[in-house]
């Protein structure tokens, strides 16, 4: 049987399949459903058939606090590539872009990972000297030393370009520049340095990519990423010189995302089958690298883990509440997207945790494996 025939039983049994974005305020406290998924059908099934269990009762709940969250905008889970559920607030749309701020930093990530595998980049250890040749010129060699896998895990050893430095920084007349005049306050990652978040550090893996693909970022993004994806890439901010913002500011809808991080729990298959990310740059972003000094979460190439409910949870997170979580164990995508103005505060971040921890993954997570 296919994953649509056996999904189907889940559709009659809980009315839960939604592909149409619903109203807040209307999740339905059903019952607990069952379906059984063949042999293969699912990541770690190769070899047995497993009796999954969605909780209802529990995914309603995770709705109905996430409607009396005032800055959420939209909470979208998805199941064994099935999406159980889709609710919109406070306006926000199926059809709205969300400014999904910092979690672009993981499709920059995608970007990075593309280009290497298609040769335009060399290795993970080339040199700001080689990726960005004009800007490097007159730096010192710990500058030039800096790799593209210490921009990737936020361990340039540069000053960050980030929050109280984030204004001056945007408002110089090079970005680029900028970002590399600032001094070496720790080692690189390559030298055992720590993580230093800077969006700085992924504006200049847009600048490189500009300069390796011969393209801009965006013109990149919709011909290798978004399009195979089935959606374009709306245009988004770029610096006084015309490179666009690595790693902020990009606009996508709450599905677009969804695709996004289907498109990484599928191992970079995109649903025509066609590979779009290499399975081996994603399973490599996942490795954690370092570790945050502010929150304590791990970090890769642009993606942040933690576990939750016993689980290892892998997302992309931009700032408000903007974010893509990845469960592979479980099959499992969440969408949030949030007020993106919102004043800096970890009350809305810890509630959307929460939700994950609380309710979305218990919802999921209740699988016993029975023998063929």
């Amino acid at each position: 049987m296919t994953r649509g025939a056996l999904l189907m039983a889940l559709v009659f049994a809980t009315g839960a399949h939604r592909t149409q974005p619903q109203r807040a305020g209307r999740a339905s406290h059903g019952p607990t459903a069952t379906i059984v998924v063949a042999k293969g059908d699912a990541p770690g099934d190769a070899l047995r058939d497993t009796v999954v269990q969605l909780d209802t009762t529990r995914l309603a709940r995770a709705y109905a606090e996430a409607a009396r969250m005032p800055r959420m905008r939209s909470l979208l889970v998805q199941w064994r590539g099935s999406l159980v559920r889709e609710r919109y607030y406070r306006g926000a749309t199926a059809t709205s872009p969300a400014n999904i701020k910092s979690a672009s930093k993981s499709i920059i990530s995608a970007l990075v990972g593309i280009a290497l595998h298609e040769g335009r980049l060399r290795s993970l250890g080339q040199p700001l000297s080689e990726l960005l040749p004009d800007a490097a010129r007159g730096l010192d060699a710990a500058k030039r030393a800096i790799t593209l896998e210490d921009l990737l895990t936020m361990r340039a050893g540069l000053q960050p370009t980030s929050f109280d430095n984030y204004g001056a920084w945007v408002s110089s007349p090079n970005w680029v520049r900028d970002a590399l005049r600032r001094p070496m306050v720790a080692a690189p990652g390559h030298l055992g340095g720590p993580m230093l978040y800077s969006t700085g550090s992924t504006h200049l893996l847009s600048a490189a990519l500009v300069r390796a693909t011969g393209t801009s970022t965006h013109a990149f993004a919709q011909r290798a990423l978004a399009r195979p994806l089935g959606f374009r890439l709306r245009g988004w901010t770029t610096d006084p010189q015309g490179i666009h913002f690595g790693g902020n500011e990009m606009r996508m809808t709450s599905r677009e995302m969804l695709a996004f991080g289907t498109l990484y729990l599928n191992g970079g298959r995109a649903p025509g089958g066609t590979q779009v990310v290499p399975r081996a740059w994603i399973d490599s972003s996942w490795v954690v690298r370092t570790y945050s000094p502010f929150n304590g979460n791990g970090y890769g190439y642009g993606w942040w883990h933690r576990r939750l409910a016993g689980h290892d949870v892998h997302f992309a997170w931009g700032y408000g509440g903007q974010f893509v979580f990845i469960v592979p164990d479980l099959a499992l995508v969440v969408v949030t997207t949030s007020d993106p103005n919102a004043q800096r505060e970890r009350g809305h971040l810890d509630a959307i945790y929460g939700l994950l921890e609380r309710e979305i993954i218990p919802a999921v997570g209740g699988g016993t494996a029975t023998g063929r």
